[in-house]
C-alpha cells in the first residue's frame, strides 16, 4: 500500500500547461464531463510531456464517472478492455481513452481465480507470482493517481480551475529528469513487468535518468519480462524502437539484462563475435534518422535492422552445407520466428515482409541487376532498399549496390516525369491480313 500524502495544487499562472496545446476533441471531452457533474482530468504521459515542453502523442482522461456513465454522455464511445475497463472515444482524427479513477486493492479483495458469490468474475485480480490480471475496482482521484507506474507519470491537469495536481513527487523528478516508482520498485516491476520496459523507453526516449536503486531491482528482475503476454510485448518493442529513440534503448535493454530475456538468440549472436554490436549500433542509429526526418521505418525494417545481420549469417552458413540460398533462408527465418514468438508474438505478414526484404538482397547485389525495373515494381523493394542503405556502412560492396540503385532510380524518376513532346506520334501501319495458305507456310 503506498502511503498517501497530501497533493500539491499549482495553479494555472505557476505551471506552463494552456489548453491551446491540448487537442480540441479532449476538450470537448473533459468540458462535458465536468458540465455534467463530473471530476474530469488530463492524466500520464500527456501532463508530463507538456511540462517537458514536448508535444503529446495522445492525451489520457482520468474521471469519477463509471464506464457505463461514460457510454451513455458520448455516443462515440466504445466500451474495451478485460484486465482494465476502459473507454474509447472515437473521433474522425483520434481516439480518445477514458479510464475510471481506480482505487488500490481492498484488504478483502480476493486475489484467486475463483468467482465472487453472485458468479462474477473477480474484479482484482492476480497470478501466482503477483503479476495484475484483473483491476476494475474504481476509486478517488488520488488513489488513481498512486496506483501509477512511475511518478512523472501521476500527474493530472484540472479543467475545471487549470491547475496541475502532483499527488506524488512528480513534479521535483521532472525538474532533476528522474524515473522513480510509486512505491518499491520490487513491488511495482512484479504487478507488471512491462514497466521496466517503460522506465527503458522514457529514460532514452526523454534523456531521463532511472534513479539508482529503481535501476538496480530492474536489472535483477529483467528475467521475469518474459511473463509478460507476448502480443502486448510486441506492441512495446514498436514503441521502443520506432520512436527515434531505438540506439539508446538498444543499450539500456542491453546492459540490463532485458535483452538477453527478450531475445535470446540475438544474445548469442551478439556474444559470438565483438563486433555485431557495432553493426546494430549503426543500424539503430539509421532507424532513429528516419524516424526524425518524418519517414518513420515500417515494423519489418526495424526487425531487419535489429535481426537481419545475424538470418543473414545463418542463411549464409546454411547455403554453404549445399541448401539453395532461398530454401536456406526461410529455413532460418522459420527457426527465428519459432523462438521468437514464444516471447514477442511477430504478426505473421510482418514475419513474411521480414523474409521478403532479405529475399531481395542477392537481387540488389548482383551487378548489374537483372530487369531492375521490375525489381522496383516488387511489394518489399522500398523497404528492402531502405535495408539495403542501412548495411551500406558496414562493406563496399554494399556501398557499390547502393550506389548503383540509387543511380539508377535517379534515373527512372527523371524519365516518369519528363514532359511529353510536342511531336504526334507516328500511325502504326495495318497490317494485311494474312490469307491461309500463307499462315500455313509461316
Amino acid at each position: 500500500m503506498v502511503q498517501t500524502m497530501q497533493p500539491r495544487i499549482i495553479p494555472r499562472k505557476e505551471h506552463s500547461i494552456s489548453r491551446k496545446q491540448v487537442s480540441p476533441n479532449a476538450l470537448r471531452t473533459l468540458y462535458r464531463l465536468h458540465d455534467n457533474g463530473f471530476i474530469a482530468y488530463l492524466v500520464g504521459g500527456c501532463v508530463r510531456d507538456l511540462l517537458l515542453k514536448r508535444t503529446p502523442k495522445d492525451f489520457d482522461i482520468a474521471t469519477d464517472a463509471a464506464p457505463g456513465q461514460i457510454k451513455r454522455l458520448f455516443r462515440n464511445c466504445r466500451l474495451v478492455g478485460r484486465r482494465f475497463r476502459l473507454a474509447h472515444l472515437h473521433f474522425q482524427d483520434e481516439i480518445l481513452e477514458v479510464s475510471t479513477f481506480r482505487a488500490a486493492v481492498p484488504s478483502n479483495e480476493a486475489d484467486t481465480e475463483e468467482t465472487d458469490h453472485n458468479d462474477r468474475p473477480p474484479r482484482h485480480l492476480k497470478d501466482e507470482d503477483g503479476m495484475v490480471l484483473r483491476d476494475n475496482i474504481f476509486g478517488t482521484p488520488e488513489e488513481d493517481a498512486l496506483r501509477r507506474d512511475f511518478t512523472i507519470n501521476a500527474l493530472a491537469y484540472n479543467i475545471a480551475d487549470a491547475s496541475v495536481i502532483d499527488y506524488s513527487t512528480g513534479l521535483s523528478d521532472i525538474k532533476q529528469r528522474l524515473i522513480r516508482p510509486i512505491g518499491d520498485p520490487l513491488v511495482r516491476f512484479t504487478e507488471d513487468p512491462v514497466r521496466m520496459i517503460r522506465a527503458v523507453r522514457f529514460a532514452a526516449s526523454h534523456n531521463l535518468v532511472i534513479e539508482p536503486a529503481t535501476w538496480e531491482t530492474l536489472c535483477e528482475l529483467s528475467s521475469t519480462i518474459s511473463r509478460a503476454a507476448p502480443a502486448r510485448l510486441y506492441e512495446e518493442m514498436l514503441k521502443l524502437f520506432l520512436l527515434g529513440s531505438a540506439r539508446p534503448v538498444f543499450t539500456l535493454l542491453d546492459t540490463s539484462g532485458l535483452l538477453a530475456a527478450l531475445f535470446p538468440g540475438l544474445s548469442r549472436w551478439l556474444d559470438g563475435n565483438g563486433d555485431n554490436r557495432a553493426v546494430l549500433h549503426t543500424n539503430l542509429e539509421c532507424l532513429d534518422r528516419l524516424c526524425r526526418s518524418g519517414l518513420p521505418p515500417s515494423p519489418a525494417l526495424f526487425l531487419a535492422a535489429l535481426f537481419g545481420p545475424g538470418l543473414e549469417e545463418e542463411t549464409l552458413a546454411r547455403h554453404r552445407d549445399g541448401i539453395p540460398h532461398l530454401q536456406a533462408l526461410h529455413a532460418a527465418c522459420a527457426v527465428f520466428m519459432e523462438e521468437f514468438c514464444k516471447t514477442v508474438c511477430i504478426p505473421g505478414r510482418v514475419g513474411g515482409q521480414l523474409r521478403g526484404i532479405l529475399a531481395l538482397q542477392p537481387s540488389l547485389h548482383r551487378m548489374p541487376p537483372r530487369r531492375p525495373t521490375s525489381l522496383v515494381g516488387r511489394p518489399d523493394f522500398t523497404d528492402a532498399m531502405s535495408y539495403l542503405c542501412l548495411i551500406a556502412k558496414t562493406g563496399a560492396e554494399n556501398r557499390t549496390a547502393r550506389e548503383w540503385w540509387e543511380a539508377f532510380l535517379e534515373t527512372l524518376s527523371a524519365s516518369v516525369s519528363a514532359p511529353p513532346t510536342d511531336e504526334a506520334p507516328a500511325k502504326r501501319r495495318r497490317k494485311r491480313p494474312r490469307r491461309p495458305a500463307e499462315a500455313a507456310a509461316g
